[in-house]
């Protein structure tokens, strides 16, 4: 039996070691294409805070080139190992479940050099990660501690118009990794109470930890310095209209397309009423490239023409997170028209740089965004109580002023080294969990 340690059993001179799986997916990508998203940005973020309180973390994602290096050091105390399992193009993240055997084999592998009881935990990400680390965790006799980002349940029951469910095989995996885990990470109360209402999990094994946000990079400019038009100018954004900015990937889980039909019924100032000629209306920012289906920008623009709106929505390919901060800063308002989101990242950067949300109120946004607060939050997806919504406070100056200068406030409660420390303790709360867990009966020599 190999035996690891956390904290408590360690060494006092080091941190626990940390065996992060994210299959399909990797922190080295950037957000905003494919399948890379907030998750991404999770992973790496919460790595890079636990290295900073003393944890070695190492990252396995599928390798998706032949050009990527094997291991690259991504940031003091984080390491990204990349594992090759199956072709490295052509396959999206839903023929992924027939490459787990080989992914996990990789994983083995690689462990398999090193001392003995080297890792103190498996952390996955999504149930696919879950399903290869469960294997992980219980060859090295190490907690598994899992965070399932989406749920297929919660998901399949809040479909956009149009959207495909998630598979049977999905819902029987995410069940069979929250029976395993010894700990289970949930962004949001409500998170929570999913887990324990939808897929049976032990309340005491569920632990509430929100998601940070960078908020070094992600900052309000001080009262009276931010000059928009310059920084509009800079950017290539209107300078004399208003501006609505979606950030994320272009699917219909995230639902653009509620603002695109929206727009159409916003006039000059924002108000509800339809533009004339001489009104061209507020401008709709799509930062973000496809997920799922190729041609989904294309789509989206095609939708935009049928309304009579092409001109208004403008579609750039998503930044680096160090650039993302001024597409926030730059825009009146931030929409985040989501049918689903276990916590709402964007929702929480765009408000720590004083932009107000207004988002749909489905799963963690309503927690992230304070109605009346930071924001406002939508109680349906219908394009005219989206575009009522939008266009009173674009109308509103004062009113976007004040949510903004909450919005700053209400970021706050969102940090990244509160995050690993709460994790941290999760950790170690899993390894009491799996020293009391009864083990399966070994088959006796000989047979």
């Amino acid at each position: 039996m190999r035996a690891g340690g956390l904290m408590g059993q360690v060494p006092p001179s080091r941190g626990p070691r940390v065996a992060m799986l994210s299959v399909h997916t990797s922190p080295l990508d950037q957000p905003g294409t494919g399948d890379a998203g907030g998750m991404n940005v999770y992973v790496v973020e919460l790595a890079r805070a636990l290295a900073a309180r003393g944890a070695e973390v190492e990252i396995y994602t599928r390798a998706t080139s032949s050009a990527q290096p094997k291991v690259v050091d991504a940031s003091p105390g984080v390491r990204v190992i990349h594992v090759a399992a199956g072709p490295f193009e052509g396959l999206d993240k839903n023929d992924l479940p027939g490459q787990l055997c080989a992914f996990t084999a990789g994983v083995l592998r690689a462990e398999a050099h090193r001392p003995e009881g080297w890792y103190d935990v498996v952390h996955t990400h999504y149930w696919l990660s879950g399903q290869a680390g469960w294997l992980a965790a219980d060859r090295w006799d190490v907690p598994l501690v899992h965070t399932m980002h989406t749920m297929a349940k919660v998901k399949n029951a809040a479909l956009a118009p149009g959207d495909a469910p998630e598979p049977l095989g999905r819902v029987i995996g995410e069940e069979q990794v929250v029976e395993a885990a010894d700990a289970l990470v949930a962004s949001t109360r409500e998170e929570a109470d999913d887990l324990v209402r939808e897929y049976g999990a032990d309340p005491d094994h569920v632990h509430v930890v929100a998601p940070g946000v960078d908020l070094e990079t992600f900052t309000a400019p001080a009262p009276g310095t931010l000059d928009r038009a310059v920084l509009r100018a800079r950017l290539g954004l209107p300078v004399g209209r208003p501006v609505i900015l979606f950030a994320g990937r272009v699917q219909l889980l995230k639902g653009p397309d509620v603002l695109v039909r929206a727009l159409p019924l916003l006039g000059s100032s924002g108000s509800g009423a339809a533009p004339g000629p001489a009104a061209p209306g507020p401008v709709l920012v799509v930062l973000g490239g496809a997920s799922g289906r190729p041609t989904a920008v294309r789509e989206l623009e095609a939708l935009a023409h049928q309304c009579g709106v092409r001109d208004r929505v403008l579609v750039h390919p998503p930044v680096p997170r160090h650039e993302l901060a001024d597409w926030y800063r730059a825009a009146d308002v931030v929409a985040v028209p989501s049918h689903n989101e276990s916590f709402g990242l964007v929702a929480a950067e765009a408000q720590a740089c004083g932009t107000p949300v207004v988002a749909a109120a489905v799963g963690g946004l309503r927690t992230v965004v304070v109605d009346g607060v930071s924001g406002v939050l939508v109680p349906d997806h219908e394009p005219e109580t989206w575009a009522r919504e939008l266009g009173a406070l674009l109308a509103d100056d004062e009113r976007r002023a004040a949510l903004g200068a909450g919005a700053a406030r209400s970021a706050q409660r969102f940090g990244w080294d509160a995050a690993a420390a709460a994790v941290l303790d999760v950790y170690e709360l899993a390894r009491k969990t799996r020293a009391t867990r009864p083990r399966p009966a070994q088959p006796e020599p000989g047979l």
